[in-house]
Parts: structure tokens; sequence; C-alpha cells
């Protein structure tokens, strides 16, 4: 596998041996989460006293760097790894818990550009693997699984069609261990384009949110630009993450008329099944939010809150990335990963440019 802690999935918490099962990881998460809001305060306030000149680094970077060099250069027991992989499960609280910090016209505004630049943005990005599948002779489920990876949201996109399709296990590991390792380079990539380009939060938001894979990092991707262009980020990733049961859908009665997988039932309860239900709670939050449910207090506990999570998240978003394992792969599906990424970010870089000039965000 891509990685033990990677690809883990948390098994059922009804009894309370289950619940214990997840506390070390838990517990990594928040050390490594606290140790990066640490190190945020702590050269800056020692070079200030000795009167250096140190850039910020956000405790997002920090956060994710310390949980890289713990997973690449130690062997994390197996005791932390279902822990560990709830940080997909603080992700989406996060998310949730964000909607305090969008009143709804915010969310009809943006998500209304959103959802145009992400249909346009899948159509596109779908082509794009299944020609470059094709060009390197890759499997059809292996350039299927890639497509849908690369086009919504990365792991979770991957594990939803692969039981769709009835994808082979390796086909499926080979398309994780590519979106994991190029979301990886997102993170460090995306953010020095941004600055040496100058966008702006809402530009550089839109982008990271239609041009990462997986929601943890174009989530990790927009905060590590700035506050802003992380509630941006999610906002335009949240609408993208809300078409994945529509395209897994296509795609298994694709295959389910090629005579390769079982037939779709009731197409209404499909849709519902691989629908993000964290997507409603977002919506439900903000319109609460709207109304005015929530006093001033209340909805800066909630954002609060929300960044808590992501600190969990982001310290997960390290611990996970295995480059050793990754590594183990084949070449030519993280070839073909990378020219997709690639071409994909600069296609999604010329929307969001158009959008800007068109609607000055």
């Amino acid at each position: 596998m891509a990685s033990s802690i990677s690809v883990a999935r948390v098994e059922s918490t009804s009894t309370p041996l289950n619940v214990l099962r997840l506390f070390p990881g838990i517990l990594l998460l928040a050390v490594v989460g606290y140790a990066g809001k640490v190190l945020e305060k702590f050269p800056n306030t020692y070079a200030r006293a000795h009167h250096w000149t140190f850039p910020n680094i956000e405790y997002v970077l920090w956060a994710i760097l310390i949980g890289l060099a713990i997973s690449n250069l130690v062997t994390v027991p197996k005791i932390f790894h279902p822990g560990i992989a709830t940080y997909e499960f603080w992700l989406k609280v996060g998310i949730v818990l964000l909607g305090s910090r969008f009143v709804l016209a915010d969310i009809l505004k943006l998500g209304g550009i959103s959802l145009g630049l992400v249909v346009v943005e899948i159509s596109l990005s779908l082509l794009l693997m299944h020609c470059l599948g094709r060009l390197f002779r890759l499997s059809p489920k292996l350039t299927s699984l890639l497509a849908v990876g690369s086009s919504i949201c990365g792991v979770s996109a991957i594990i939803a069609a692969k039981g769709a399709i009835d994808a082979d296990d390796e086909d499926s590991t080979f398309a994780i261990s590519a979106i994991l390792a190029l979301g990886a380079l997102a993170l460090f990539t995306f953010p020095l384009i941004g600055h040496s380009l100058h966008l702006s939060d809402t530009a550089f938001g839109l982008w990271s949110g239609l041009g990462v894979d997986n929601t943890a990092e174009a989530t990790a991707t927009g905060a590590l630009y700035s506050d802003a262009a992380g509630k941006v980020a999610v906002l335009a990733k949240t609408a993208r993450n809300a078409m994945i049961g529509f395209v897994v859908l296509a795609y298994a009665i694709y295959w389910a008329k090629r005579g390769q997988t079982g037939p779709v039932g009731h197409k209404a309860a499909f849709l519902w099944n691989k629908f993000p239900k964290f997507v409603l709670g977002f919506l439900l939050i903000s319109l609460l939010v709207s109304l005015h449910t929530f006093t001033k207090d209340q909805v800066a506990s909630l954002g609060n809150l929300s960044r808590w999570a992501f600190l969990l998240t982001f310290a997960g978003v390290g611990l996970r990335t295995n480059l050793r394992q990754m590594s183990k792969q084949g070449l030519r599906p993280f070839i073909v990963g990378a020219l997709g990424e690639v071409l994909i970010a600069a296609l999604t870089f010329g929307l969001v440019v158009g959008a800007s000039r068109i609607w000055g965000l």
C-alpha cells in the first residue's frame, strides 16, 4: 500500500474499546499540531528579541513539516495508526464549523462562481487524464481512478470510485500514491507561485480549491497563503466535493454497460450514499449564522473550534505522507498524474484569472 496510514479507514467506534484505540493517534495529532503553533511564535519572538529578520511561517506549515519528519524519519508504531486516520474526520468537522465564518450571501456569490468553475474544471480534467492514460497505455480502470481523483477530491474520490467500478487493489494503490505525492508537492509550490504573481486572497483560494486534489491539502494550501485564502479554498473545494456522487455514478454506469461491474441500482440512493454529508453541515451552520441564531461570541467560538479541528487535520497531512513508500510504486501512474496535475494547475489558474477579470475577485 502507499502508506498504511494514508489509506486507513477509521473503524467502527461503537464500543469503548474502539474509542480507546483511537486515543493514542489523536493525542499524537494534537501534540504535533500544538507544536506547530508553538513553533509559529517562538522563532519570531526570538528573532525580534535579537533584532533579526525572520520570515513568518504559519503553524499550518510547521505542523505539516513536523508530521512529515516523524513519518519519514521513524517508523510510526501501529498503535497510532487508527487515531491518525481520524484526520479526515477532523477535516470535515473543521469545514462544517467554518460555515460560521460565511454568511449565506458570501456562499451564494463565491459558491455560485465556484460551482460554475468546478463544472468546467471537472469536464476538462476528466478528458485530459483519459487522454494521458491512453498515451501512456495505462489500464482503463487505473486511468478512470486517476481521472476521478485528480478532477474531484483525491483519495476520497478514488476510494468511492474503486468500489463503484470494481477496480483492482493494485490500481487503487497506484492512483492513491500518485495523488498523495502530488498533493504534498502542491503544498509548497502553489503558495510560492501565488506570492510571486501577487494573487489576491480570493483568487488564490479559488485556485487552491480547484487545483489541489485532496480536501486536506487544498485547505492547508489556502491557509498557508492567508486565513482569507483558506476560507475561500474550503468553499471552492466543498463545491467541487459536492459533485463526487454524479461523477462516480457516471463511471459506475459506464463500466456496468461494459459488463465489468455489477448493475447500478436506485440512482437517487447511489447519489445520496456518495454525497459528502459534511457539505450540508457547512451550509446549515452558515444559514444559522445568516439568520443571527448565534451571538457574536458564539460565532467566534465556532470559528476557533474550526481552527483547532484543522490543526489536527494539518498534523495528519504530514503524518500520513510516507515518501519512501510512495517512491516504491510504478513510475507511469506518477508520470501521468504529474503531467495531469501540472496541466490542471495551469488550466484552473487560467479559469481563476478569467473569473477575476470578469467578476473582480
